[in-house]
């Protein structure tokens, strides 16, 4: 297929499938849930053999009806879009130039986390700032890859943040960090790369504006303060004659 008339696949923020035609692009919300989630299954999985794909999604009937289910499935995706599915060796798989938007994600986080790799010019995909995979299953194979992509998008955003500060790019860096927050609010690690992006741009106040915030937060939440790893990002930041006073502040 032509990556430009390629059908797409979406799992961040819900199930969606976009197919062009020649009335443009085409979104098929209406396939079966059982098709759904082979779609969905195969965008994640790669090409698995039918065995293991009837045994995680229909796992608590026999054998010959997960394969039977799987069959109708199969049929389904086949009839409201021909050659979605790629099907040899008793393995599937979504056919070759197909776009999913997670695989999207997971490449441009995978650069991101490459420290040989400088940040790029453009400004941070729609991907990477998406919601979480597929919200309201609750099969264990999308549960494990949830968990998955919220840590790589998370490490993603704090290096990122990093990076950009790095190249002087204030602005982007601060948003990176704060996307971070956002997604987790009580993560310490993200709130550290918010105050290293502002004592980056020479922000004292600001670095110490973020680490009060969040020190409250902590101490709300959960009963306990930051780290001596965040604070000491504090305390660096002044010359020693203040730091009496600064350690004072962050207690």
């Amino acid at each position: 297929m032509e990556a430009a008339q390629a059908p797409r696949v979406a799992l961040l923020d819900g199930f969606a499938l976009e197919v062009h035609g020649a009335g443009g692009v085409t979104a098929l919300d209406d396939l079966p849930r059982g098709a759904q989630r082979l779609i969905a299954h195969l965008g994640l999985c790669g090409r698995p053999g039918r065995g293991a794909i009837a045994g995680q999604l229909w796992p608590d009937v026999p054998e010959d009806h997960a394969q039977g289910s799987l069959r109708s499935a199969l049929w389904r995706v086949q009839k409201a879009v021909p050659g979605l599915v790629d099907v040899s060796g008793g393995a599937l798989a979504l056919a070759a130039g197909v776009r999913v938007d997670v695989r999207e994600f997971t490449d441009w986080a995978r650069r991101v986390l490459d420290p040989t790799v400088a940040v790029g010019t453009g400004a941070t995909p729609d991907v990477a700032l998406r919601g979480e995979l597929l919200p309201g299953w609750y099969d264990d194979w999308v549960l494990l890859e949830r968990e998955r992509l919220r840590q790589l998008r998370m490490h993603a955003l704090e290096a990122l943040a990093d990076k950009l500060a790095a190249a002087g790019r204030y602005g982007e860096a601060v948003q990176a960090a704060y996307a971070a927050v956002r997604t987790e609010p009580l993560r310490e690690s993200a709130h550290r790369a918010v105050v290293r992006v502002h004592l980056a741009e020479g922000n004292i106040a600001e670095a110490v504006r973020a680490y009060t915030a969040f020190r409250d937060l902590l101490g709300s939440e959960l009963g306990v303060g930051p780290t001596a790893q965040m604070t000491e990002l504090i305390v660096r930041s002044y010359v020693p004659v203040r730091r009496t006073a600064v350690r004072a502040a962050t207690r």
